[in-house]
């Protein structure tokens, strides 16, 4: 099959799944931090959350409004804060 026979068939899938005629074959989600309650939980300051993530204080409003999504290791690390809050206070000492 060439590439564009691909494309082809992958994008009337598409469609047929958009329009409820196919189910697709797998649904992947992703859990998005609520990050402003997780450092509210902490009761830590922007500023605060930002330096013990290694990352600037804007990503951090960003993230809080929404505007941004925390990805890769930010994602994990403040998964990680949300299950154990404990680990935050570890983050900061470093």
């Amino acid at each position: 099959m060439s590439i564009f026979n691909e494309l082809k068939a992958s994008l009337e899938e598409a469609v047929a799944i958009k329009n409820d005629k196919k189910l697709p074959a797998r649904v992947t989600r992703y859990d998005v931090a609520d990050v402003k309650a997780i450092r509210k939980s902490l009761n830590v300051s922007q500023a605060e959350l930002a330096e013990a993530l290694g990352t600037s204080l804007d990503t951090v409003k960003s993230w809080e409004q929404k505007r941004r999504n925390p990805t890769g290791l930010a994602a994990k690390v403040l998964a990680t804060i949300q299950e154990d809050p404990q680990y935050f206070n570890v983050l900061a000492a470093h």
